[in-house]
């Protein structure tokens, strides 16, 4: 990893975070310029107060004019004022342009959205979701990347006002000189003396910020030992926190897994790599840079007293300069920090671009689906086989099958027989690696995705629900259509149910988001994703283990209306359970990814093959034992 660091130059380091910031600036253009402007009036209201002060002193320690302080007091109190309402203004300003905005939320965001626009295969890759993995701890863990954006601006800001207001209030020490009486004081009038200091301000300006960089660069270093032990903090921080994974962690004592935990010992623990840097190298440079900058504090007050000692400015100008050498001092310090947390930075923003910058390797098609309001549609199955990536073996090896509109189909199979992959194929999850598939006599890829995407409903086996209303998760949209959602729910089976909930469709369910939230059974779900994939009333609907987690009586009532719920659709099952596909009009056996066999459950009854044999199979424990 550090080797990785070091290769970045600093044109790369700059690039990375030049984009970074035109991405948040995109987002929120208003609210890095009140940002701007609030930094502003934050840094200069302590100068102000600063100056005024000096001036007081000076006058109360020389003449001690009433109407002078008066006049002095009163521009203060106006200034302060005046700075004090606009700094207020601003801030209200930048409030209101950030209402709502989190910038670590929308960080995340970017990455689900990126999950849920790139290929779906890309999803899969264990590449891709090692990299997400990484993203989201050096967002989460360590505040890295783009959301680290917006607040190292901030810091920037912060040390360019603090720099230019110091420099403002401290010229005119080098200009005021030692009085000629003074003796050896007269040497501070010397420009080598002040060129000397100026040398010494940079230096350990310099020096200080580098040191604290090579500290925070000791994380990136132990980045690849903290991986492991961030994975083991992630998976035992949701262990506790996942309702479904509770009743297992109590029935078997899973809790006892807490005690082994010496991955992450090794890698937080006192003998870990970071530990060791903690007590040594970064330890030491973390103490380092303090040290030099206090310091550099001790001979800026030195430098000041000796001056107003040899009578170049009075006892209030003192601390006006040391306030203002100081803060000068840490914008300075500060201007240089940035620019080390900048370059640090760029090392997890190209780790974060590499994974927003996937490319999309899938053909996008731009033909229009037509809108057909009987349902016409006709899928076809030209030659097809298909081989996941990176994998050697064929998951499906040249199928061809036509879809007759309106017809039942169920596929049936083993596990890993290809059935599953055959519904990736025809949702274009994936594409095919050899033959084509064809909506209505076209190649599918010439189709526009989402359009395409919109023909069909599916219910995968291990769909999920949201916490939102039963009428929102009915219609997976926040606005619904109350009949609809009504009818669609009769058809499920689920309405009854829905009578009896407190708020009826409009009841939210689960208590992630509600106390008041309803939890309904396996089965009532598996009802509600059954109405949600009605309600889309697309051509074609998918389900998979439609039945799996109802009760002999529940199923029997789903497929005895079954065709009051597919209505003139194509419906396509996958289903274990072979007494179900006795409903279907087409039965279609995969097995090895071959389509070994096809047609209605009497006539593959009648045959000597692999339905025959998966049904006996099954059948044998519903048949009663003849034997006394």
């Amino acid at each position: 990893m550090d080797k990785e660091m070091e290769k970045m130059t600093w044109k790369e380091k700059l690039g990375l975070n030049v984009r970074a910031f035109s991405i948040w600036y995109r987002e929120q253009p208003m609210l890095f310029v009140s940002e701007a402007l609030y930094s502003l009036l934050d840094t200069m209201l302590p100068y102000i107060t600063l100056y005024f002060s000096a001036q007081l002193l000076n006058e109360l320690a020389g003449a001690r004019r009433r109407e002078v302080l008066m006049q002095k007091i009163g521009l203060l109190i106006t200034v302060e004022a005046v700075m004090l309402l606009c700094r207020a203004i601003v801030l209200r300003w930048k409030n209101v342009v950030s209402d709502g905005t989190c910038l670590q939320f929308y960080g995340r965001k970017r990455h689900f959205d990126k999950l849920l626009s790139m290929d779906f295969s890309d999803t899969e890759e264990p590449k891709t979701q090692t990299l997400q993995t990484e993203v989201q701890q050096s967002a989460m863990w360590r505040r890295q990347g783009l959301c680290r954006i917006y607040y190292q601006y901030q810091d920037l800001l912060e040390a360019l006002f603090r720099l230019l207001g110091g420099i403002a209030l401290s010229v005119s020490l080098f200009r005021l000189p030692v009085r000629a009486d003074a003796g050896w004081l007269t040497a501070l009038n010397h420009p080598f003396c002040i060129l000397l200091l100026a040398l010494l301000l940079c230096g350990v300006t310099l020096l200080a910020p580098w040191l604290e960089t090579v500290g925070k660069k000791c994380w990136i270093w132990c980045e690849d030992d903290l991986k492991q032990g961030n994975r083991y903090f992630r998976f035992f921080g949701s262990l506790m926190s996942e309702e479904r994974r509770a009743l297992d962690v109590r029935l078997y004592g899973q809790e006892r897994f807490f005690d082994q935990l010496a991955p992450i010992e090794d890698d937080f623990g006192v003998h870990s790599r970071i530990a060791r840097y903690a007590r040594g190298r970064m330890g030491i440079a973390s103490a380092a840079s303090s040290a030099v900058s206090r310091i550099f504090v001790g001979l800026i007050y030195l430098f000041v007293c000796l001056k107003a000692w040899g009578g170049a400015f009075g006892v209030g100008s003192v601390t006006q300069y040391i306030g203002a050498f100081t803060a000068m001092s840490g914008g300075l310090a500060g201007l240089f920090e940035c620019i080390g947390d900048a370059g640090i930075n760029a090392f997890y923003l190209r780790q974060e671009f590499s994974f927003l910058d996937i490319p999309n390797r899938m053909y996008q098609g731009t033909l229009t689906v037509e809108k057909r309001s009987d349902k016409n549609y006709e899928v076809e199955f030209r030659n097809v086989s298909f081989c996941y990536p990176n994998m050697e073996t064929y998951a499906l090896r040249n199928v061809s099958l036509k879809f007759k509109v309106g017809e039942r189909l169920a596929l049936v199979g083993q596990n890993g027989s290809g059935k599953t992959t055959f519904i990736k194929l025809l949702c274009r999850l994936y594409d095919p690696t050899e033959g084509e598939i064809l909506l209505n006599g076209i190649d599918i890829r010439k189709y526009d995705y989402q359009e395409y995407m919109s023909v069909f409903s599916v219910v995968f086996q291990d769909f999920r629900l949201l916490a939102y209303s039963v009428g929102q998760n009915t219609a997976a949209c926040a606005d619904y259509d109350w009949e609809k959602a009504r009818n669609c729910c009769q058809k499920a089976g689920f309405w009854e149910r829905v009578e009896t909930m407190p708020e009826g469709l409009d009841t939210i369910l689960y208590k992630d988001l509600s106390e008041d939230g309803v939890d309904i059974s396996g089965g009532e779900e598996q009802k509600l994703a059954i109405a949600r994939a009605m309600y889309r009333d697309s051509a074609f609907l998918i389900l998979d283990e439609p039945t799996a987690a109802l009760d002999p009586m529940a199923e029997y009532e789903i497929y005895t209306r079954l065709n009051e719920i597919v209505e003139d659709r194509t419906a396509i099952y996958i289903s274990h359970r072979l007494s179900s596909c006795r409903f279907c009009d087409e039965i279609i056996v995969f097995h090895d990814g071959c389509m070994v066999q096809q047609g209605t459950h009497e006539a593959l009854l009648a045959q000597e093959g692999k339905y025959s044999e998966l049904w006996n199979a099954q059948a044998q424990y519903y048949v009663a034992d003849a034997t006394p």
